[in-house]
């Protein structure tokens, strides 16, 4: 089998879009857009990784545009990127451009970090953060949050209204057509780890009763399918992918989905409402997601939905993100695994993060068999 015939480098078409391999960048914040607008190291950061072949590059994390008088502000980070705003949007429009220029393809990732926010923080630091039910997540889980973070974020706060509500998907809008006028190719949203959609899906974190919330995943997933709708009606027909996950970062053991059944109930929801590719966020891509069946997340996934779906975690690396941060990292090969499911139509695509921080030419490793380089933590402090 030559290089072109292996599973990970076959092109994949989406929505009339071809992807020149199923190796995909996944979002990794980077803290490098000063009052939201990207610095000139972005357009070689991302560049760099096209020029590399990686087949589709998602953009770290990008605040939506959410800081009316009547919202609550999506962002507490600092120098995290913005997609509104003449400047920033012009700087988007040079990264593009650049990473056209290399062949490749590329999704901004947009973002609400909802309960994760530290209140008052971030641009609009007049602002409370957004939460379903005024909850951050339960006490005591095992988690990364330090305890002044904790006690700063543990004390409820008064729950969205349905004004809030709008006001947060019309942001999500406003950026998905920004996105498209700017010249992306599709459209990436954040429905993961505790963050902002992903805390409308949560039991912990959404009690509602209202149209919001209810006892099950499909009436707590009304939220996403309604966002993801806003999105759709901007961007026409360009792709549409979207990330969740079952652990959160309130809890690492977190479950959305005690069964399959579960599962589809809230897949459906988002697939109906026009998601074209699912990123199934775990910390290990080949673990088994439920008892009984060896399929991973990834793989139920693309069995109870039928849409492309693409597998995330550890992946040319032997430790998860979490134990990231002590020391090097040690690399493994486990594109061979990675390359027989993909043949056995268990999933699409594989997200790559920490693997292409640590080389941006880790894809074409993968092609020419050369080893790959272990991953360290002062990685995060650069953008290389």
């Amino acid at each position: 089998m030559t290089n072109d015939e292996r599973p990970i480098f076959r092109p994949l078409d989406v929505r009339g879009i071809t992807l020149r391999n199923r190796i995909v960048m996944s979002p990794m914040t980077r803290s490098g857009s000063p009052g939201g607008i990207p610095s000139g190291r972005m357009d070689a950061y991302y560049r760099r990784r096209a020029e590399h072949g990686v087949g589709l590059i998602v953009t770290e994390g990008i605040g939506i545009d959410h800081g009316t008088a009547l919202g609550t502000g999506s962002m507490g980070e600092g120098d995290v990127p913005e997609l509104h705003g003449e400047a920033a949007l012009a700087r988007w429009r040079e990264i593009v451009a650049g990473v056209h220029d290399a062949g490749g393809i590329i999704f901004p990732q947009l973002w609400h970090q909802g309960p994760i926010r530290s209140h008052f923080t971030g641009p609009r630091a007049d602002l409370p953060s957004a939460r379903p039910s005024g909850l951050w997540g339960p006490a005591g889980s095992v988690g990364t949050a330090l305890t002044p973070y904790l006690e700063q974020v543990m004390p409820p706060t008064q729950p969205m209204t349905d004004e809030d509500i709008a006001d947060v998907i019309a942001g999500y809008a406003r950026s998905a057509r920004n996105a498209r006028e700017t010249g992306f190719d599709g459209i990436a949203i954040h429905g993961a780890h505790g963050y902002l959609p992903d805390a409308f899906f949560w039991h912990e974190t959404n009690r509602r009763d209202d149209r919001w919330g209810g006892p099950s995943l499909r009436e707590r997933a009304r939220f996403g399918a309604e966002l993801v709708k806003a999105v759709r009606a901007e961007v026409g027909e360009l792709p549409i992918m979207f990330r969740f996950s079952q652990w959160k970062l309130q809890d690492y053991d977190a479950r959305l989905a005690e069964t399959p059944a579960e599962l589809e109930q809230l897949l459906g929801a988002l697939a109906d409402a026009g998601v074209d590719i699912f990123d199934a966020s775990t910390r290990y891509y080949h673990h088994k997601a439920f008892a009984g069946s060896p399929l991973t997340l990834a793989g139920w996934t693309r069995k109870l939905t039928g849409r492309l779906t693409m597998a995330v975690g550890g992946i040319g690396l032997d430790k998860e993100l979490k134990n990231s941060f002590a020391g090097e990292v040690g690399t493994v090969d486990n594109v061979p695994d990675v390359e027989r499911r993909i043949e056995a139509g268990e999933f699409d695509l594989v997200g790559v993060g920490r693997s292409l921080l640590a080389d941006p030419a880790w894809a074409e490793k993968v092609r020419s068999g050369e080893p790959f380089l272990p991953f360290h933590p002062r990685v995060f402090a650069d953008i290389v």
